[in-house]
């Protein structure tokens, strides 16, 4: 069955934005989402949209999203909650200072404008909330955050408008070749023809992938999320997080303060709604971090907890590939939990890849899905087993 010049697999932010994207362009594209839009890391994130504390590959592509982000809402003609109010990342005690100055010193050698507090008063003038034993923080004004299912909905909205095709509750079981080129998919309910085929399934990208024999490591964590009732007696402009990754919180604009707790090994295979909540253990661990971040937030009633997978790569940094190898393979996935800031550029980068096979204005070989492949340092061997 012939379907669309591009197939788009994967209805988070990253498939959403490169369907709006190639539809921008007058491409045919068809989305397949095995659940529905924003059901996996899209649907549970703490919708962070940061430059400060990424690996320094990954710098320009924040960089340019902000710009994006600035008028997104409009360009997409939807209310996405955008805010720019800063983030903070504290160093809770003396060791973590060194590790937070040098967030401080990336970020300004990529042009990022930010700075070290080095006062618990300094932290707490922009984040009264904060423990006052906090020991310093780094801070970057122009980070912010949105509403994640609003955004995901909007690029949704928008590339069904220019005429994508987007299919929710089919999964794509496989991809289909002739020889090394991969011509179409496969799912549960048929078979589909493209020129491309873009994968951009999270967690469920090495799966797809395995046939074709290619190699894409993943390390699948779990991370417990809560929210509270909405409040005015409680007020967080910036997002927050600490050196230790082990906490982050943010404010949204209807008043509920949403918070994560430190991520563990998820080795489940396939996720269902029963086995992707948190355990006991996860919420008590991650609202005593909660408390000493944030004292008050002891006292405020919790609307909702939930849980979401990330799809860790060994280095931390997502792929953005057209395969050599497979001709129409277009690979964007394993984003560590930090690709929904980023999405706008993705969309963009993806799109390109796409059609013209690169992006000149980033280079994208730190991102090549092959550098897996030439096999990992001893240094990740060691953290990944």
């Amino acid at each position: 069955m012939s379907t669309s010049e591009v197939i788009v697999i994967g209805g988070g932010i990253t498939g959403c934005a490169t369907a709006y994207e190639l539809s921008k362009r007058g491409v045919k594209v068809t989305l397949f989402e095995r659940e529905s839009i924003h059901a996996m890391a899209s649907g549970w994130t703490l919708a962070g949209v940061r430059q400060s504390g990424r690996d320094a590959t990954e710098l320009p592509i924040a960089r340019e999203a902000i710009k994006r982000w600035a008028h997104l809402g409009e360009e997409l003609e939807a209310e996405l909650d955008y805010v720019q109010n800063g983030n903070l990342r504290l160093a809770l005690v003396p060791d973590h200072e060194a590790m937070i100055r040098q967030v401080v010193a990336d970020g300004n050698a990529a042009g990022i404008p930010m700075e070290y507090l080095d006062t618990a008063d300094a932290v707490r003038q922009i984040a009264p909330e904060v423990n006052e034993t906090v020991v310093g923080a780094s801070f970057c004004p122009t980070d912010g955050h949105a509403d994640n299912h609003k955004v995901v909905r909007a690029y949704d909205d928008a590339a069904r408008r220019l005429g994508a095709a987007i299919i929710s509750g089919e999964e794509v079981l496989g991809l289909t070749t002739h020889g090394d080129r991969v011509t179409g998919v496969t799912t549960a309910k048929g078979s589909y023809t493209a020129d491309v085929v873009v994968v951009a399934a999270g967690i469920y990208t090495p799966r797809l992938l395995e046939s074709l024999g290619l190699y894409l490591p993943l390390n699948i964590v779990h991370c417990p999320v809560a929210q509270t009732v909405p409040t005015d007696d409680f007020t967080l402009s910036p997002v927050l997080g600490v050196a230790t990754g082990s906490f982050a919180a943010r404010q949204t604009v209807g008043g509920g303060v949403r918070f994560i707790g430190a991520s563990v090994p998820w080795n489940e295979g396939q996720h269902t709604p029963a086995n992707v909540g948190m355990t006991v253990r996860q919420k008590e661990n991650m609202t005593r971090n909660a408390i000493a971040v944030l004292p008050r937030l002891a006292d405020l009633r919790i609307e909702r907890v939930w849980g979401g997978l990330i799809d860790d790569t060994l280095d931390l940094i997502p792929v953005f590939d057209a395969v050599p190898s497979h001709p129409g393979l277009v690979v964007g996935a394993g984003f560590s939990g930090h690709g929904f800031g980023i999405g706008p550029m993705s969309g963009e980068i993806l799109a390109n890849l796409t059609t013209e096979g690169g992006d000149p204005r980033f280079d994208l070989s730190p991102f090549r899905l092959h550098r897996f492949a030439e096999g990992v340092t001893e240094v990740e061997a060691e953290l990944f087993g």
